[in-house]
């Protein structure tokens, strides 16, 4: 099953080569170097692959010379095992070499060289250099269709590769007619139920889903599921990863009990095909960690976290980017715990492994530097925080241009700093421009637009311009409401900051019904457990102490205080905000020895 696999994503549209044998006449020695490093590769042994490719390669050199067609192969195989190591570097000068060794033999429009061209793009691409991957993607989508005619599968691999580099450039407009235009060659060419027609349907449903328009891509990645139980059979490891891509998108609609199941599968797929220390077993740990993360189910993911970088680390080495990933995702759990001593040192060196392996100005280092300048900000670090904001701006800014997406999402952390630190007056223009560039880009009714919306909006209650954050809270609300359903946790995240907006107007009884309606969304989403229920606790609670139900409010403090403790630990900040809310109901109500009590412990948690 493990060589089936392998075959099968060879000869998908994002195949980059061939494990062809070099030649007919190769020597035993060459031939079983070869073929042990393919053995390897298929069961994700990268580094020891590695060895039996180099040995490959200095004996194809020996028998047919360093300039021989049948050398181009063994250069492309080494290539490939060291770009998926991470050794981009010396992964480079062998796709350069193998390229010039086809169109010397070949001439410059054979489809062996479209090939060459693509492994290369895919090398620019992986390290951020994405004008220089363009033309290579452009020159091999020219040359298959020149000789291989315009209906080719190979033309739709093609032009799926250039549509993979617009989507990762925010180029949507331009991705989406080249996916289109590769899947009706695929369904024409191979038939509607082909596997590769299912690869064609993913990556047409990852451009919807990445522009807000899931109720499109749903059908897509169903029928892509489809295909691939019925061509493949159930346990494919194919399967594995399309029922990550549909539990993917269950998990970003709030759908979560329809993706756990999803994810599961997915990964008891993988490990029963592949084996437990396989690299694609990690992907599966992650995904359903990142699911329990969301959940609030903080101890059921830690342990696929550890054990996802334990397989990552020993597969692929401590210092390829998938390690660094993988070190980002576990430090974002210790963040959401408050385990922020923890949490430091993994960002430290995932930002470390990100820069040396992809260079200082790869998107990948914004994104690290972003989430260490994240944690900074939520230790108070305001003055160390600030510089890795404004460089991963600018790395942004460069490496994909002022008008993408992540461009947006970076100005909206650097005006979160401005704002956290009274700076209202810089904020305003950076969450007027993320939200405009989000607009532009993703369309009027994006969740990531009711985002910057909900940003803008607090910023303006922040300063007491109540009359022009209520519309924006309430366009943001709808907007969540008609793109990911009534109770997805964001709906809850819109109705608590609409009726922030009522509460401190004193529209107590327009505010109540949404705060109620917002606590029973995040209990019903999130579980009754999660700190988002205890944040929706301790507003309602609010209200009623401000409405002087002091009866009412404070079994709801309380609750929201025992949440908070259970889920992130005694020492967290947002502890001591629990503490403090219980404290002043104790004060309104006379009980000032209790208040004491409570104020010192909040006291004593914000001076650690």
């Amino acid at each position: 099953m493990v060589r089936s696999r392998t075959k099968w994503l060879l000869a998908a549209l994002l195949a980059l080569l061939l494990w062809s044998p070099p030649g007919l006449s190769q020597s035993d020695a060459l031939g079983s170097a070869h073929g042990r490093a393919l053995e390897l590769y298929e069961q994700g042994r990268y580094e020891e692959a590695v060895t039996f490719a180099e040995k490959a390669l200095v004996l194809g050199e020996q028998e047919f010379g360093v300039d021989h067609p049948n050398t181009a192969p063994l250069l492309n195989d080494l290539g490939l095992l060291y770009k998926t190591t991470g050794r981009y570097a010396e992964a480079e000068p062998l796709y350069e070499r193998a390229l010039a060794i086809g169109e010397a033999a070949l001439g410059p429009d054979h489809p062996d060289v479209a090939r060459g061209l693509n492994n290369l793009a895919e090398l620019y691409r992986a390290t951020g250099r994405y004008a220089e991957a363009e033309p290579l993607y452009e020159r091999a989508l020219t040359i298959a269709e020149a000789t291989l005619g315009p209906d080719h599968p190979d033309v739709a691999t093609r032009l799926n590769n250039l549509a993979r580099l617009y989507r990762a450039t925010g180029r949507y407009a331009e991705a989406e007619p080249l996916y289109e235009r590769a899947l009706a060659i695929l369904e024409t060419a191979l038939g509607p139920d082909h596997p590769n027609v299912a690869t064609g349907l993913n990556n047409l449903a990852m451009l919807y889903k990445a522009t807000g328009r899931y109720a499109e891509a749903e059908p897509l990645y169903q029928r892509a599921l489809e295909i691939g139980e019925a061509t493949l059979g159930p346990f494919h490891p194919a399967v594995a990863n399309r029922l990550n891509n549909l539990a993917l998108l269950y998990k970003a609609t709030g759908r979560y009990a329809e993706a756990a199941p999803l994810f599961e599968r997915a990964l008891a797929i993988d490990e029963a095909a592949l084996g437990p220390d396989h690299p694609d077993v990690s992907r599966g740990l992650n995904n359903l960690a990142e699911l329990y993360r969301a959940t609030g189910r903080y101890a059921e993911a830690e342990p696929l976290y550890e054990r996802a970088l334990a397989i990552i680390e020993a597969a692929l080495g401590p210092d390829h980017p998938n390690v660094s990933a993988s070190l980002n995702n576990l430090a974002l759990l210790y963040r959401a715990t408050g385990r922020y001593a923890e949490a430091e040192p993994l960002f430290e060196r995932a930002l470390a492994i990100g820069e040396a392996a992809l260079g200082p100005d790869h998107p990948g280092v914004a994104i690290r530097l972003n989430n260490l300048a994240l944690l900074y900000r939520a230790t108070g670090r305001y003055a160390e925080a600030e510089p890795l904001l404004e460089r991963a701006l600018a790395i942004l800014e460069s490496a994909l241009g002022a008008d993408h997406p992540d461009v947006a999402a970076s100005l909206n952390s650097l005006a979160l700093l401005y704002r956290a630190t009274g700076r209202y007056a810089e904020a305003g223009p950076l969450l007027e421009r993320s939200l405009a560039i989000r607009e532009a880009a993703l369309g009027p009714d994006h969740p990531d637009v009711s985002e910057g919306l909900n940003n803008l909006a607090v910023l303006h209650l922040a300063t007491g311009r109540y009359a022009e954050a209520e519309p924006l809270f309430e366009r943001a609300l709808a907007i969540d409401e008609a793109t990911l359903g009534p109770d997805h946790p964001n709906v809850s995240r819109g109705l608590n900051n609409l009726a922030e907006i009522y509460s401190a107007t004193g529209r107590y009884a327009e505010a109540e019904p949404l705060f109620e309606r917002a606590l029973a969304i995040g209990e019903a989403a999130l579980g009754p457990d999660h700190p988002g229920v205890a944040r929706g606790l301790n507003n309602l609670a609010s209200l009623y102490q401000a409405t002087g139900r002091y009866a009412e409010a404070e079994p709801l403090f309380e609750r929201a205080l025992e949440i908070l403790e259970a889920a992130l630990g005694t020492d967290h900040p947002d502890v001591a905000v629990g503490l403090s809310n219980l404290a002043s109901l104790y004060r309104a109500t006379g009980r000032h020895a209790e208040a004491e009590e409570m104020e010192a412990r909040a006291k004593a948690i914000r001076a650690e």
